[in-house]
């Protein structure tokens, strides 16, 4: 089992088979649109738009599990992302990370590649899964690793 066995609905509402990333290194990440971690797009773009070419894909997946710092709908989310970082990564629809409605996709990245102590569970917004060409997880990073900081392991895998 890989991440390209799954699939999730985008910010769009049409339903994305992750299959469709096969060969690309991908990079997950839960999103927030007001968190203290919001400032994050801005370097996910800049890996995004540096790397996209090479093979890079970043995947947005907003989720309102922390603090409430993510209240909108996916229209509101999608205009935010757009007008306040020019995101022009692949956005999804809402999800949970954590709890008993977990999307199924961020239940087997938490079990590829626990946090601190081996806790399964998402800590807070802009925790982020690299993804391998071949759809493993590679490493998880928590909300304070900048982009910049996995830029040399997204480099690695390209």
């Amino acid at each position: 089992m890989g991440v390209y066995d799954f699939a999730a609905k985008t910010i769009d509402g049409t339903e994305q088979k992750l299959d469709a990333y096969k060969g690309k290194v991908l990079l997950i990440v839960n999103t927030a649109s007001k968190c203290g971690f919001t400032p994050q797009y801005k370097g996910l773009e800049a890996l995004y738009r540096k790397y996209k070419d090479q093979g890079l894909v970043v995947l947005g997946f907003p989720c309102d599990q922390f603090g409430h710092q993510e209240p909108g709908d996916e229209n509101e989310i999608k205009n935010f992302c757009s007008l306040s970082y020019d995101v022009s990564f692949p956005m999804f629809a809402k999800i949970d990370v954590n709890g008993a409605n977990a999307h199924p996709l961020y239940q087997y990245l938490k079990s590829e590649a626990t946090g601190i102590l081996g806790s399964e569970g998402i800590k807070w917004n802009f925790t982020k899964f690299l993804i391998d060409k071949s759809g493993q997880v590679v490493k998880r990073y928590g909300s304070v690793d900048t982009p910049e900081k996995i830029d040399k392991d997204i480099a690695k895998l390209l």
